[in-house]
């Protein structure tokens, strides 16, 4: 199996999502947020994975630039969720690059008072996988 092929069927299985269901109806683009600031679009995301590019888009700067405010996923009417693919290729540049994960210990000393607990379980939710 290739690199590129491995690295699409990766994002396939972190983000559980089938990119041949994309009809290119452009909707998750229409809504997103932070549609100016990507050179690669939500609507654009799923054919990188479908078409076995995903180098392309862990380099682009859309992977960082996405909100996670998962707008696309509410608005695709063919349950294809663009946002969950990039939350997957985070995913896979945080895992190639290894670093080092914080213990439950260290994190009470880097939470601000004023965060608000939705945050802190979102966040959990989102990277306990």
């Amino acid at each position: 199996m290739s690199h590129a092929k491995n690295q699409a069927e990766r994002v396939r299985e972190i983000s559980g999502v089938n990119p041949l269901k994309c009809m290119k109806c452009g909707k998750c683009s229409a809504t997103c947020p932070a549609f100016n600031e990507m050179d690669i679009k939500p609507h654009q995301f799923v054919s990188y994975v479908a078409n076995e590019n995903v180098e392309e888009l862990v380099k682009s700067e859309s992977l960082w630039k996405c909100l996670s405010c998962f707008a696309c996923v509410e608005r695709c009417p063919r349950d294809v969720k663009p946002g969950k693919i990039i939350d997957a290729a985070r995913q896979l540049v945080v895992r190639e690059r290894g670093g080092n994960y914080l213990t439950a210990d260290e994190i009470p000393e880097l939470l601000d008072e004023d965060m608000p607990q939705q945050l802190l379980v979102s966040a959990y939710r989102r990277y306990k996988r």
